[in-house]
């Protein structure tokens, strides 16, 4: 027959993986099923973290490592990755238990084979929707940090079964932006991730101060562009470098060096090249690609940031420093409605007055604003003190399972869980 022949002139000239598929393609033998599949596996525990993003987007986790070393004391926790690079990765940065569980059959039977009981999502990735089909556990959406970026605030809140907030800031942008949102689904725990005591990254600088510029990202598109980076970041650098007795820290958002955006790789080697140059006459500067930002803010006494979380969790642990924020849009009235934060700082928009060279010359000299720093605190994370966070979040966490498993006693799942796998 033509098709045995061609078969066999096939396998002749083509690997033999190549060839089974070739003659399964012609009908001549079944397709492979998929490489592994999952039947009756166990693996304890009672709250899923579930994160189906890339490597590239693991920090959007790993703040979130300490909190959850914390729950699973209490509670056995289990990250559930989607991408094996990603687990890979964070396998070097916790002894939490982990699996890769790539097909959504898989993770189907994960779930239902063993129960449990609160699924937590720090972002908004598309793979969420499968996890979401689970209808016994809770679904909380976490996310990984606490900003004004349009990003914060999505229609997809509304597929989970709680938010967890920070505080009144962030109660009020899911009002503003959300239609028919059930605000009862809004549960306020602060922000844990910032209760956690790092070991120091940055030395004491004993000859002055240390000024950090922490530019964040281009985002996914020019509505959630808030980065200074390509505007003002090596306008910021240069009058940084100029002021006598000051160690600079440049801490560049992780994205920004895989960044494809021309104007920002550009601005980002144009600012590590003067750097060096002051390092080699005798600086003690800074760049810091890698590295937790947490870990260095004990060592900042000012910090210049764009709208984002670094400028907010500056805010909530040293509400007694001076924050610069920066506008790339040059747009004041909709900047303080976007970012309240910005009414109690100096900001950076090249306007009269926030031009950047006035900015940073006066960085010290802003005592007035100190009180207005700390009103603003509280509006973005209410009256916690650190340490508090991590007890709401953990007493949340408690409530929502317990909750849940008294209105499953009694009540039978005949039907799988399953639902699409199209998303």
């Amino acid at each position: 027959m033509v098709k045995d022949w061609l078969a066999e002139n096939l396998s002749a000239v083509l690997n033999s993986r190549t060839a089974v598929k070739a003659r399964a393609w012609l009908g001549l033998t079944p397709m492979s099923r998929a490489n592994h599949e999952m039947y009756g596996i166990r693996v304890p525990a009672e709250v899923v973290v579930y994160f189906g993003d890339p490597a590239a987007k693991n920090y959007q986790l790993e703040q979130w490592l300490p909190v959850l070393e914390r729950l699973h004391v209490r509670r056995k926790v289990l990250l559930v990755f989607r991408r094996v690079g990603a687990l890979r990765e964070i396998s070097h940065r916790t002894r939490l238990p982990m699996i890769f569980v790539r097909r959504f059959e898989d993770l189907v039977r994960l779930y239902d084979e063993n129960g449990y009981h609160l699924c937590l999502y720090v972002n908004n990735g598309f793979s969420n929707f499968q996890s979401l089909t689970n209808a016994r556990m809770v679904h909380v959406h976490v996310n990984h940090g606490e900003s004004d970026k349009l990003s914060m605030v999505s229609n997809q809140a509304k597929a989970y079964d709680k938010v967890m907030i920070a505080g009144p800031a962030a109660r009020e942008r899911h009002r503003a932006v959300l239609v028919d949102f059930n605000e009862a689904n809004l549960v306020t725990v602060g922000r844990p991730q910032l209760d956690v005591d790092f070991p120091p990254e940055l030395g004491p600088y004993s000859a002055g101060r240390t000024i950090m510029y922490a530019p964040t990202w281009e985002g996914e598109n020019e509505a959630n562009n808030y980065t200074s980076l390509d505007t003002y970041g090596v306008q910021i650098v240069d009058c940084v470098l100029a002021l006598p007795g000051i160690r600079l820290v440049y801490k560049p958002h992780p994205r920004i060096m895989d960044s494809k955006h021309a104007g920002i790789t550009q601005a980002h080697s144009a600012i590590v090249e003067r750097i060096d140059a002051a390092n080699r006459a005798g600086g003690s500067h800074v760049v810091s690609e890698g590295g937790n930002i947490l870990a260095m803010f004990d060592q900042v006494d000012a910090l210049i940031t764009d709208v984002s979380s670094v400028g907010l969790d500056f805010l909530y642990l040293h509400p007694d420093r001076p924050l610069v924020i920066t506008d790339r849009r040059g747009d004041r009235a909709q900047l303080e409605r976007d970012a309240p934060v910005s009414r109690a700082c100096p900001v950076i928009d090249g306007r009269p007055g926030g031009e950047v060279g006035q900015i940073v010359n006066n960085l010290f000299d802003t005592a007035e604003t100190s009180a207005r720093r700390m009103e603003m605190r509280r509006f973005y994370f209410g009256d916690l003190g650190r340490g508090q966070s991590t007890q709401e979040f953990l007493r949340a966490g408690d409530v929502l399972i317990e909750d849940r498993l008294e209105k499953l006693r009694g009540r039978e799942f005949h039907v799988s869980s399953a639902g699409s796998s199209d998303s």
